[in-house]
């Protein structure tokens, strides 16, 4: 099996995870498995943005002293960055992972919830 096919299985086990939806930290914490089984990624990671600081949630594997890190964005405004080591070693990789962290946006949501009133960062 060669590398772009791991990442094809990869991106489809990702968009089998948020096709079947569920809980938010339930369906990062999978993703991130995903990357780190199907991918080969020693190390997969969501960090949470909160008061500009970045606090580590679901992640998969050993954390290495160096990772790639890569924004997740949603409405323009990044929320989250989405971790893997080693880095992505070529375009084909780097494109695959752009794709799951714009996939990952909705999910990485966490404190956004302002129950109705207006929120102001």
């Amino acid at each position: 099996m060669t590398h772009a096919d791991e990442l094809r299985g990869a991106l489809e086990a990702v968009e089998r995870i948020l096709n079947r939806g569920g809980e938010a930290d339930e369906v990062l914490r999978e993703v991130t498995a995903a990357l780190h089984d199907r991918a080969g990624y020693v190390w997969a990671a969501i960090r949470f943005v909160e008061s500009d600081e970045l606090a580590l949630g679901p992640s998969a594997g050993v954390e290495p002293d160096a990772a790639r890190s890569l924004p997740v964005e949603y409405r323009g405004r990044e929320i989250a960055r989405l971790e893997v080591a080693p880095p992505a070693a070529d375009r084909d990789e780097d494109a695959f992972l752009q794709r799951v962290a714009t996939l990952v946006s909705p999910y990485c949501l966490v404190g956004w919830d302002t129950h109705g009133e207006r929120w102001d960062p």
